[in-house]
């Protein structure tokens, strides 16, 4: 077993997303133990991060999701730190957790993304419908785990759901989206390799926060139900969208949707991937016969990549 020396897992933090952070954290910290690592739970919303160094801390397991902890920031303060760390870097964390930017890089690298348009206060928004067709979802676009997406399903409701969410004063831009029918899914990047995709089966009306992590009835389909070669397509699409943004060979995942027609579209990147019972990077994992403590190794392994 490689010596790591003194690792902190970073969870908890600021953002929308700190209990399901500190879910992730306490797995994650329970399966570095178990391989005899030394490794302790660490709050940057109850730490200094220079506690970091002057505690003794080699290397940082970033479990931090959401704004701080996924968006760039927690990184260049550990780059500042000259403190290890597993996930991307600035740039490939920053951009990750913006989806436009990211729809922005893909489309013009020529990968596939679903139909949509940025929103703004003056939007003729009955033309959006319009473009886009109903049923369509708007989201902001610099949020993870779903927060604030909306299904809209009636003509006449995108401008009161854009307002609200201008209200709630999320991150990023304002997104609508078509909605694309043929199913949701999944893909996992681990070390420069793809992982076998996941279909994502909710039982609420799409994959929300409620379905990602406070029920217990959404199946995940893994190995899913595509036929071979759009298996290899979409796991290569995967490695190519992730390589876009600067992932390099740390761990991400990447969602897709499919059409009706079996069409596949790049979704978003996720640059730090939950670690719960319910995530999807550990179910992937699975089925290559890597088990969750050894998935926790291998991404502390990662940290030794350049960011």
């Amino acid at each position: 077993m490689q010596n790591f020396g003194k690792v902190a897992v970073l969870a908890g933090g600021f953002s929308a997303e700190r209990e399901v952070s500190l879910a992730s954290g306490a797995a994650v910290l329970d399966a570095l133990k178990s391989k005899g690592i030394d490794a302790r739970l660490f709050d940057p919303a109850e730490r200094d991060l220079g506690e970091l160094k002057t505690q003794g801390f080699d290397i940082a397991f970033n479990i931090l999701h959401g704004t701080y902890g996924e968006d760039g920031t927690v990184q260049g303060a550990l780059d500042a730190l000259g403190v290890r760390y597993t996930g991307c870097g600035v740039l490939a964390s920053a951009l990750g957790m913006d989806k436009y930017r990211c729809k922005l890089i893909w489309q013009a690298l020529g990968l596939p993304v679903p139909p949509y348009a940025v929103l703004h206060d003056d939007s003729d928004f009955a033309a959006v419908e319009a473009q886009l067709g109903l049923p369509l979802f708007v989201k902001p676009a610099a949020e993870g785990s779903s927060v604030g997406v909306h299904k809209v399903k009636q003509a006449g409701e995108l401008a009161q759901i854009y307002k609200q969410l201008r209200d709630e004063k999320l991150h990023g831009e304002i997104l609508a989206e078509q909605f694309v029918s043929g199913g949701e899914y999944t893909c996992g990047v681990l070390a420069g390799e793809a992982l076998p995709s996941v279909k994502i089966i909710p039982q609420t009306e799409f994959y929300d926060y409620e379905a990602k992590y406070l029920r217990d009835d959404t199946v995940y389909q893994c190995p899913s139900d595509l036929p071979p070669e759009q298996e290899a397509h979409m796991r290569a699409l995967a490695l190519r969208a992730f390589a876009a943004i600067g992932g390099g060979g740390n761990c991400g995942r990447v969602d897709f949707l499919r059409g009706a027609d079996g069409a596949l579209y790049v979704l978003e990147a996720n640059t730090l991937p939950g670690m719960t019972s319910h995530s999807l990077i550990p179910k992937a994992a699975a089925q290559c016969g890597i088990g969750f403590a050894d998935l926790c190794v291998k991404i502390l392994q990662t940290a030794y990549v350049s960011n």
